[in-house]
């Protein structure tokens, strides 16, 4: 096994302006009845006719000046009351938005959060609505010139707290996030290890882990104002920590965190903690990835953090007293039970390596799934790796390797969808179910790491799964792009499919439309303008006989720690069909939502414990789809084109 890695450090970046100094500020709170006309200031708490943070019509609410609200939603008084600082200051600045929020979207029970023109975040709560007034709590949290935290994570895995794989582990590597934390004109340099062990103090950062009375202190790799990375001290204790850091004589609020004895992060290829996964050759230390995938049989190296207590590299580079930390009971690669040869240190302080076996018997694929599961249960997060020889190729979804590494590569991918779908699910008022058939059609420009990274993609056999927090991260920067005006034709006859939103296309079909099946083309003119689509024309074949699924009584109470198995009759011979569920967290605002993906002929499915397990304690739903393969098509102005007909059945569930 090779032990020469150089660790990969999660390192968020952003322009670092100079810090001006601010007096501190006592929270500004209040319960005011607002008038219909009537503006309110957050900083202040007071009401004018004009200016303030929002003005309230009688009839919505619109913020002013540089001011921004994003509505969290009904989270009910009793958890408003509860929302730490942290929740509103993690938000990014492109939740904040100037749009007014009308009064039906403002019920009792309503939260918003607003930055405020004078730069400070504010919890709102709609107390009571009559007529053209209405009532509000808020709390303006006061300005602090100190440090704030806002996430702890581990360096790899990025699970956010809230979830039973988001603990921090006994000599892990993990970041803080947040504001002052630093020295603000200082840059996220890796420390050298020429010059001495890891540092417990970086540009006037220092920071202090304490669970009970005992109190540890991590060891740097790096600091900047918005960031930390720091390796945990084998020595910290298990159980709730406390955590602070210290700048400029000043020690911020304390966040809390989970000390466990494992908590495994594995690295991904993007940083992004899922998608492509790290993984190197054993003998050579070549890297793989979707132009280069990794032959069954062979050996690979994972790399991360969290397998557990490592005190002889706490600070230091050390290859020396090398045993194993047998973190992980098991490897998962495409649902199969791979071979662990070795777990444990790499040298370097917090880095882990992984070196497993790829399983004769995986399906080869793009993005086949893995995961990590400890002795008690507890995943990894969850990535994937190409597997098969040379190019990697998902047939079923009509992508090859060479597009995901050409796309990945670009500033932008132009990326077009078109589907005919069945969906049915929960009647939206009342009880029973409703159908609806639907042409949709999406055309949309993403970055290409993000297209590159496949995140929440898996090939047949493996199931993945998502994880996030309302304040964990900034959503990804879409453009949609214009295909002119589209419709849909089939044995019955031809559909116009409106654009409601600049490219995103829907149309409602009668029910006899896709029954029983048949033959549609999709049919574009093409758009004007710089962001737009040339004109095309694609078909799809209707799944026949329709998926009809068997069991659905079983999953409208789902237990975690036990497998789900999904079992169906119908659909076409030779394609596929996607198992999927997700839940939020009844009181953490955790979401995760997890994917399977089984040929039809299987009949059924088993989503592992494992994967359940990655999911919160909550309500949300369970689903199962079956769509015919992926066809492409090209346009001008498109990277690449898919179309497809699916079948969808979605049921109400609750995960215990």
């Amino acid at each position: 096994m090779k032990l020469n890695r150089i660790p990969t450090i999660a390192i968020t970046v952003i322009a670092l302006a100079l810090a001006l100094p601010i007096a501190a500020l006592a929270d500004v709170t209040g319960t005011p009845t607002l008038a219909a006309n009537t503006a309110l200031s957050f900083d202040t708490g007071t009401t004018s006719t004009s200016g303030g943070d929002i003005l309230w019509s009688g009839t919505s609410m619109t913020p002013q000046g540089s001011a921004g609200a994003y509505n969290l939603g009904n989270l009910g008084l009793a958890t408003y009351s509860t929302l730490p600082l942290s929740t509103f200051s993690a938000l990014p600045s492109s939740f904040f938005t100037k749009s007014a929020i009308a009064i039906g979207s403002l019920p009792v029970g309503e939260v918003l959060a607003v930055k405020t023109n004078g730069g400070n975040y504010t919890k709102v709560a709609v107390t009571a609505v009559s007529g053209t007034s209405i009532s509000l709590e808020f709390d303006t949290f006061g300005v602090n010139s100190g440090p704030t935290i806002t996430q702890i994570l581990n360096n790899y895995g990025l699970v956010p707290v809230g979830f039973t794989n988001s603990g921090i582990a006994q000599g892990s590597l993990f970041i803080i996030k947040g504001s002052g934390l630093a020295d603000p004109a200082a840059q996220a340099v890796l420390w050298k290890f020429a010059n001495g062990p890891l540092p417990t103090t970086s540009n006037g950062a220092s920071v202090k882990v304490t669970v009970g009375s005992t109190t540890t202190v991590p060891a740097f790799y790096y600091s900047m104002a918005s960031q930390l990375a720091l390796v945990m001290p084998s020595n910290t204790p298990l159980g709730t920590a406390q955590v602070t850091v210290t700048y400029n004589n000043q020690t911020s609020t304390p966040f809390s965190i989970q000390v466990v004895q494992s908590a495994m992060g594995f690295d991904a290829y993007f940083g992004t903690g899922s998608g492509l996964g790290v993984a190197t050759n054993n003998a050579s230390g070549a890297l793989y990835n979707y132009t280069s995938s990794i032959p069954p049989g062979t050996t690979v190296v994972l790399w991360g953090s969290g397998l557990g207590a490592d005190p002889t590299r706490d600070t230091t580079y050390s290859t020396s007293n090398i045993n194993q930390i047998l973190g992980l009971s098991h490897i998962y690669i495409g649902g199969l039970d791979a071979t662990i040869a070795y777990q444990g240190p790499s040298g370097y302080p917090g880095l882990n390596q992984v070196n497993v076996t790829i399983p004769q018997g995986v399906a080869p694929g793009c993005n086949v799934s893995l995961v990590g599961v400890s002795s008690s249960g507890v995943p990894t997060n969850f990535l994937s790796l190409p597997i098969g020889n040379g190019v990697c190729s998902d047939s079923v979804f009509g992508t090859t390797g060479t597009q995901l590494q050409n796309g990945s590569g670009q500033t932008t991918v132009n990326t077009g969808f078109v589907e005919m779908f069945q969906e049915t699910g929960p009647a939206t008022s009342g009880s029973g179910t409703q159908t609806s058939n639907l042409a949709i059609g999406i055309f949309e420009s993403v970055t290409g790491a993000s297209y590159g990274s496949s995140s929440g993609s898996v090939s047949i056999g493996g199931c993945v799964v998502v994880q996030s927090v309302s304040t964990s991260g900034s959503l990804p920067t879409v453009t949609y792009l214009d295909a002119g005006s589209l419709s849909v034709t089939g044995p019955s006859g031809t559909v116009a499919m409106p654009e409601p939103t600049m490219g995103l296309y829907e149309a409602q079909l009668a029910s006899g439309f896709i029954s029983p099946g048949g033959t549609y083309t999709f049919k574009g003119t093409g758009g004007t303008g710089a962001a737009s689509v040339g004109p095309f024309s694609t078909s799809v074949t209707f799944p026949n006989p329709p998926l009809v699924w068997s069991n659905t009584a079983n999953f409208a109470t789902v237990t975690r720690g036990s497998g789900a198995t999904f079992q169906w009759t119908g659909g076409t011979p030779g394609t596929y069909v996607i198992m999927a569920g997700s839940s939020t967290g009844t009181t953490t605002g955790a979401f995760a939502n997890y994917t399977c993906i089984a040929p039809v002929s299987a009949g059924s499915f088993t989503v592992p414990s494992y994967v359940l397990s990655a999911l919160p304690a909550g309500t949300g739903n369970s689903t199962l789809e079956n769509t015919s393969s992926y066809q492409s098509f090209t346009a001008t102005g498109l990277t690449s084109g898919f179309a497809l007909g699916g079948v969808a059945i979605t049921v109400n569930s609750t995960y215990n």
